[in-house]
């Protein structure tokens, strides 16, 4: 038991505090200056001492400064009152028989939630070993006895300011919590759309493989996030004929996959009245000349889609029974020809991207395929894919993958280059998208 009285007392003489001197005498007792703002209701504090006398001290004291004070005898009393509810001060003596205040702190801290309660320890001790003892045991001020009257009040007055900091605090994590809870969720929302807006993009190219009377048609359309702006297609044109276009919109995301989507009715396989690179006839519908049916493109993006993309693009028609392709080229990558003994030939007339100004006129060019040889039509995710030195892989690049995988056919060299691709960038998502069209011709069968 610590036997220190509570308040200072001075004088020549022995005296009672005024404060014990006035509760013993029932008379008011004074004012200590110092002010403490209520207007949120009075704190409750919890007076912890086995000396009855100085905890009825301390309380007259405490209700006099606005606060609510509930008292407990022994660490352990104390305890079973803060589990019914928590104080938001507390004042606890050191030298207690049984549970000591250090104890009593240490349990405390451990049943504690989450608002937080200022604990001051009340005792005789000064040395920076038991205040650092004390420190470790959760406390958070202390008071050494006498205890002066206006430290005290002043000491309550800074532990009610960083109650009320913490209690902001707790309130503005909450807020952010519950913030980020939202956030979580509309991402999951946004994410769970997107992963439907890959499917829907990806339904746009229907077949990935497709053998036709003269060759074997392959397309590859591999987004760098969920949804991209690169699109590959096929369409039927005249009797023997075959209309193939690569399409790279400027950007990524949603909006570029959503311009790929309006793009893809404009090269309808399906509705090929819609179709811009057809032209009726009296047999039925056939390649309008590449160049013309870019230009037509070209104008109506400008006229009828309000959107800052462009794009490049590769037009081709082929004919599957002599091998001859006619090509329009918008800014987009040089076709690849891959000859049937393995030599390499990139050639075109580069162009204006689609998109960007009205009234651009665009040309075309002619390739032949003779049997054996194969027409790669890539997007520049390809060519601009990065090495683990900051290069990229570049034309030279790419031919000399086409040459290691030359035995390669179908699908399973779309397969080859882009593991090649992972392999030389270490990247598993690549920063632009990818696709591409490989044209294998074979020449028309020999079958009446």
């Amino acid at each position: 038991m610590d036997i220190s009285p509570v308040f200072k007392h001075s004088g020549p003489k022995a005296r009672l505090p005024r404060a014990e001197y006035c509760m013993k005498a029932d008379l008011p007792a004074p004012e200590l200056s110092g002010s403490s703002d209520h207007s949120e209701g009075a704190k409750l504090v919890l007076v912890v001492d086995d000396s009855r006398l100085q905890r009825k001290i301390l309380s007259s004291s405490l209700k006099r400064w606005g606060y609510d004070v509930i008292e407990a005898e022994s660490g352990e009393a104390a305890l079973a009152a803060c589990k019914e509810r928590a104080p938001e001060l507390i004042l606890s003596d050191w030298m207690m028989p049984g549970m000591s205040g250090i104890e009593f702190c240490k349990a405390f801290r451990e049943i504690s939630g989450e608002d937080y309660s200022y604990f001051i320890l009340l005792t005789s001790k000064s040395e920076k070993n038991d205040v650092a003892e004390g420190l470790d045991a959760g406390a958070d001020d202390f008071l050494t006895k006498p205890v002066d009257g206006h430290e005290l009040r002043a000491r309550l007055t800074a532990g009610q300011r960083i109650l009320e900091m913490q209690r902001e605090l707790t309130l503005k994590n909450r807020v952010i919590t519950e913030t980020l809870d939202e956030l979580q969720r509309l991402y999951d929302s946004l994410d769970s759309d997107l992963i439907e807006a890959k499917q829907l993009q990806q339904s746009l190219v229907r077949e990935r493989f497709k053998s036709f009377d003269g060759g074997d048609l392959s397309l590859l359309l591999r987004s760098s996030g969920h949804v991209g702006g690169d699109l590959v297609g096929f369409f039927p044109a005249a009797e023997g004929h075959l209309g193939l276009f690569s399409i790279d919109v400027s950007g990524h995301g949603i909006s570029s996959a959503l311009m790929t989507a309006r793009l893809a009715g404009y090269l309808s396989a399906t509705a090929l009245d819609q179709n811009i690179a057809l032209e009726k006839t009296d047999d039925g519908y056939q390649s309008r000349p590449p160049r013309e049916a870019i230009e037509t493109l070209n104008e109506l993006v400008l006229d009828e889609m309000e959107t800052e993309h462009y794009f490049t693009m590769m037009l081709a028609d082929i004919d599957l029974a002599t091998g001859r392709v006619v090509a329009g080229q918008a800014g987009h990558p040089h076709p690849v020809i891959q000859r049937s003994d393995g030599e390499m030939e990139q050639d075109g007339t580069g162009g204006f991207p689609v998109g960007l100004m009205s009234g651009v006129t665009f040309s075309q060019f002619e390739m032949q395929l003779m049997p054996g040889d194969r027409l790669l039509i890539l997007s520049d995710g390809v060519t601009e894919c990065p090495d683990a030195q900051g290069g990229l892989l570049g034309e030279d690049g790419l031919e000399t993958l086409l040459r290691t995988h030359q035995a390669v056919r179908g699908p399973a060299l779309f397969e080859a280059l882009v593991q090649s691709m992972v392999d030389m960038s270490g990247l598993t998502e690549f920063p632009d998208d990818v696709s591409g069209i490989l044209f294998e011709f074979t020449g028309p069968s020999q079958e009446k």
